[in-house]
């Protein structure tokens, strides 16, 4: 997708600016303003992985807005600097190779401009992946805890009991229903406000916290990490990293982060 978006820009630009030059007829050939489109974006290409990693790291759930947002606002500089310093090193080097040479001009002048519209693209870009993700999200579908059909629910007595094991989760997906056996989901990871159910490529959410879930779930999910609860029965191998931590390998080929703090628990369980 962003593959495509970039280069419809550069084709769209690159027209638009060439037209710009021979209406004001400015000196400037069609190559100069090719390589300044091309180089800004395929700056802006090669940076998209570092993005999405920062909003990875920096998730901007709601609840997490105030303490991410200033973490976005000074990644988009930085991002700003690399994809600055980066086009004008391209441009310079495509401009040697016509037997030009390129000015940028003075840093405090040129840079300023160009990280107006530089924090305006990190924005656009993190808006986009936030919106596709929220509509793979609701194209997934949404879990939810199977409650009783015909009687209502009760008071809880005095002691309250523990909470029943789930069997299984109603998952509701482009208005159809269908159940999802808790003994197919391979692992649970926490997500903000909810959990996401992972079974066979597919997550859904459900909202909860993990360790209100992990209640509901039997003696063959464990505890991992934090944010991780996996399927006993779907684990493969557990791999130690040099720094004490492991990754649990499971059985289709997917890696579930296991902090040392779960590690000795999980090798007990699986004995």
């Amino acid at each position: 997708m962003f593959v495509l978006a970039c280069a419809v820009q550069i084709v769209a630009n690159t027209t638009v600016t060439w037209l710009d030059v021979q209406r004001n007829h400015l000196g400037f050939a069609w190559w100069e303003v090719a390589s300044w489109e091309f180089s800004s974006n395929l700056v802006w290409l090669a940076l998209v992985p570092v993005m999405l990693a920062a909003l990875a790291r920096w998730p901007l759930h709601w609840g997490l807005l105030r303490r991410n947002l200033p973490r976005h606002v000074a990644a988009s500089l930085a991002v700003s600097a690399v994809h600055v310093l980066a086009m004008v090193l391209m441009r310079k080097a495509i401009y040697a190779s016509q037997g030009y040479t390129y000015d940028f001009g003075p840093v405090w002048v040129g840079w300023p401009y160009e990280a107006l519209k530089d924090v305006r693209s990190y924005a656009l870009i993190i808006g986009v992946v936030l919106g596709y993700n929220l509509l793979l999200w609701r194209l997934q579908g949404e879990a939810s805890l199977l409650q009783p059909a015909d009687d209502p629910p009760s008071p809880p007595p005095e002691p309250e009991p523990e909470p029943e094991i789930a069997e299984r989760f109603l998952v509701r997906k482009l208005g159809k229903e269908f159940l999802l056996p808790a003994s197919e989901i391979e692992w649970v990871q926490a997500c903000g406000n909810y959990v996401n159910l992972h079974r066979r490529g597919h997550d859904y959410p459900l909202r909860s916290t993990l360790a209100a879930i992990e209640k509901r779930l039997d003696a063959r999910f464990v505890r991992v990490h934090r944010s991780w609860v996996v399927n006993l029965a779907l684990v493969d191998a557990i791999e130690p990293t040099e720094a004490g931590d492991a990754t649990v390998r499971m059985k289709d080929g997917a890696a579930v982060p296991c902090s040392r703090t779960y590690l000795d628990g999980l090798r007990q369980r699986l004995r």
